[in-house]
């Protein structure tokens, strides 16, 4: 299946915002997580991510700290600011009035069903 480019686009800044609320993270890590949280639909690339890293950060909403895990190689990571936590909010609530308006139109039925082909 292939997901709508604004559908992606408008859940970007969500997806990144809750996974940095499970806590920090690098780049690679947090591609790996939208793979898995998606069952492998949504194939984000660098070239998508690190602007929007880059974004948040210069909003305010996240952080960034050099790091070196046990591992040995420097990885820059990524964490949720108390203005992060309340911009997800927001997204959440947004989000929750999007999907319920959905779920309404499209006959109150499963949408995780509709997604696997079902009504």
């Amino acid at each position: 299946m292939q997901i709508d480019k604004d559908l992606v686009a408008a859940s970007a800044t969500p997806l990144v915002l809750a996974i940095l609320d499970e806590g920090e993270n690098y780049g690679y890590a947090i591609l790996k997580r939208v793979r898995e949280l998606s069952g492998g639909e949504l194939e984000w690339t660098d070239g998508m991510l690190y602007p929007l890293l880059h974004r948040l950060e210069r909003l305010g909403l996240v952080t960034t700290e050099w790091q070196v895990p046990p591992e040995g190689r420097r990885r820059k990571y990524y964490a949720l600011t108390s203005e992060g936590r309340t911009a997800l909010v927001e997204h959440k609530r947004q989000w929750a009035t999007v999907t319920q308006a959905l779920r309404d139109v499209f006959g109150g039925g499963d949408l995780g069903a509709l997604a696997l082909g079902g009504a």
